[in-house]
């Protein structure tokens, strides 16, 4: 049997046992025990951006000679390991939480603080070394590390984001090219329409992920403003001058973005529009990736009694009890972590909507749906690249069975033949079941030659009219 050892601790409320071997402290303890709620930790990017901000802090903090030189290299050394990954068990907190993200700040603040001290040869909890607040939280406050951090944890994800969109995009153009010759037939409302090349179907695809790739890019502008130094409302009590003029410049250092103070602090502090913001476009990729994966879903139905024009890579037995079935499951999958996006969109416009005068007490609730949704959608896009479009291969016979039997082809040749004559020309192909190639070839206005030159793909999937384009 494991006997645990305990060390005694003080805050405010009274005194608690904390784990001796724990790096996290009586905040974070008190915070563990009261937000039992998701069982879902804080996300390890925004720990890793919060670590980062401690450094450029206790790094500018000891440049103007407000931290002794052996405490402040103990503290940067301490956040430098955090940032890179390590210790990420010892951050306990719940991510729903209250108090703005001061659990959050705290549970860092005492990590760093007992590493600190432990490389200076103390014992954790020996906080006259090194303390949480004092040395670690040094010309900080809750309010302009958290939403500072945000920032810099949301960059780093649009980053991973952006290039999962290029990934797609890429996957998609190349079947864009393979599949540039098979003429299939269009559909609108889920009907018969016009005849298009199954390429251009992938196109189409590429091109709204092309937009929202350069979307997410474009947004990054807007996050790169940070109201580190302002303390507590945006007015930077308690941090020195140089210290806010500085702090920003050692930011950008340590993370290598392109970070500017914020104007405005109070501003920067007050509002979270911009989360809205990235959000919103994160939900407007969401949006092309769920419309992507119903159409690949229906082209590849079946495949015998579907659509069936496509055939999407086999992966995994599909039924537990029907032998031979096999499911669309990347599409599935990609559907579902879209769909939950757009419904963390909504958590977040409640959270940025809902901070009231100097500080939105909700940013925990931004950060806990806007970092997973920015990293689950890049992960699906990269799976969907890999393991779905790569592998996709087209049914040219199918293409050209459902384009032949289709009325829409008749459209080709209501420029030659009129409105009136091709409508009776549908409706008999319709009425009778028979091939529409049939009944127009039965009714005379065409020769065999003369149908197929008509309905070439370069014919029937450019502007004009087919069969009378000037030849150069």
């Amino acid at each position: 049997m494991v006997h645990l050892q305990y060390r005694m601790e003080q805050d405010l409320i009274g005194k608690k046992e904390i784990p001796a071997e724990a790096y996290y402290g009586i905040h974070t303890a008190r915070a563990a025990e009261n937000f039992q709620v998701s069982g879902q930790r804080v996300h390890p990017e925004l720990i890793k951006a919060m670590a980062v901000v401690k450094q450029a802090a206790a790094e500018t903090n000891l440049a103007i000679g407000l931290l002794e030189p052996r405490v402040g290299s103990a503290i940067f050394q301490a956040a430098a390991e955090i940032a890179e990954g390590k210790l990420a068990d010892q951050f306990i907190v719940d991510a729903l939480q209250g108090g703005a993200g001061t659990s959050t700040n705290m549970n860092v603040n005492e990590v760093i603080a007992n590493r600190a001290i432990e490389i200076l040869g103390g014992t954790r909890g020996d906080y006259t070394l090194v303390h949480p607040v004092n040395h670690v939280n040094m010309s900080q406050s809750t309010n302009d590390v958290y939403p500072t951090a945000l920032r810099i944890a949301a960059i780093r994800l649009l980053v991973h984001l952006s290039e999962s969109c290029a990934a797609l995009q890429g996957a998609l153009q190349t079947k864009e090219a393979e599949f540039a010759g098979i003429l299939k037939v269009g559909r609108t409302e889920m009907q018969d329409a016009v005849p298009i090349t199954l390429g251009q179907e992938f196109s189409a695809w590429a091109e709204a992920i092309s937009r929202d790739r350069w979307r997410l890019y474009k947004v990054e502008e807007r996050l790169r403003q940070v109201n580190l130094g302002g303390t507590a409302v945006g007015t930077g009590l308690n941090a020195e001058r140089k210290y806010i003029y500085s702090v920003i410049e050692r930011l950008r250092a340590l993370t290598g973005l392109g970070l500017a103070r914020n104007e405005n602090m109070v501003d920067g502090t007050q509002n979270a529009d911009v989360f809205v913001e990235v959000s919103g476009l994160v939900k407007a990729c969401a949006a092309s990736l769920a419309k992507i994966s119903a159409d690949l879903r229906l082209l590849s139905s079946g495949p015998r009694a579907g659509l069936g024009e496509i055939r999407l890579p086999d992966l995994q037995a599909g039924s537990s009890i029907m032998p031979g079935k096999v499911n669309p499951v990347i599409p599935e999958m990609v559907t579902q972590v879209a769909y939950q996006a757009m419904a963390q969109d909504l958590a977040i416009t409640l959270a940025v909507q809902g901070g009231q005068l100097e500080l939105n007490a909700f940013l925990p609730l931004v950060a806990a749906n806007l970092l997973p949704a920015m990293e689950s959608l890049g992960n699906s896009m990269r799976i969907m690249a890999d393991h779905c479009i790569r592998g996709i291969e087209a049914v040219p016979e199918k293409c050209g069975a459902h384009l032949h039997n289709s009325v829409g082809i008749i459209t080709v040749i209501l420029p030659h033949v009129g409105y009136d004559v091709a409508s009776e020309l549908a409706k008999k192909a319709l009425k009778t079941g028979r091939p529409v190639r049939e009944v127009i070839l039965e009714a005379g206005l065409f020769t065999g030659e003369e149908l197929d030159q008509l309905l070439r793909p370069e014919e029937v999937t450019r502007p004009g009219i087919a069969g009378k384009r000037k030849k150069k």
